[in-house]
């Protein structure tokens, strides 16, 4: 049993969910006629589904909750960067995780129109929960790789994203 934002989650439940998810796009006849750029766009495609499924959900929360565990306090602005959110949602996510006693806001010492956030204790706790949550998902995502394979798709991976890192 795995106990998730408070929600106990079967691991039996987990692994039907994760079945669920192999419906694996590369196995169509639409796709074999594809060409190599297509099919590593629409895998690419699926892996982010699969991840938004296996580990996101209210993506949001869980990231900021996740962020601000290795902060001391943060400012609103700052997380709203750091996420690439707008600052019209994480306000909303703010709320949400303030309203369920996850995080606090309170002035800054040093500007006090700016509201420093931080965990709760009950917020680290959940934060904890979430990081270990993603942190065995990421390793079940990648447990069909070994270790140069891994290597390998990490180069890759670098490589196509780095003339995309300004935008």
């Amino acid at each position: 049993m795995y106990n998730y934002f408070r929600l106990k989650v079967p691991n039996e439940i987990v692994g039907i969910m994760m079945s669920e998810q192999k419906n694996n796009v590369n196995q169509s006849s639409e796709y074999q006629n594809k060409d190599v750029n297509d099919k590593i766009l629409l895998n690419i495609r699926d892996l982010e589904q699969k991840i938004h499924f296996l580990y996101e959900g209210k993506k949001s929360q869980r990231r900021v909750l996740i962020l601000l565990r290795y902060t001391n306090g943060i400012t609103q602005r700052e997380l709203t960067e750091m996420l690439k959110i707008k600052p019209a949602s994480m306000s909303e996510v703010l709320s949400k995780l303030t309203a369920k006693g996850y995080v606090s806001r309170v002035p800054s010492s040093i500007d006090k129109r700016t509201m420093v956030i931080s965990l709760t204790e009950e917020g680290k706790e959940i934060a904890d929960q979430a990081f270990e949550y993603r942190s065995l998902r990421i390793v079940e995502l990648l447990s069909g790789l070994d270790d140069e394979e891994k290597d390998v798709l990490l180069s890759l991976l670098e490589k196509v994203n780095a003339p995309w890192d300004d935008l």
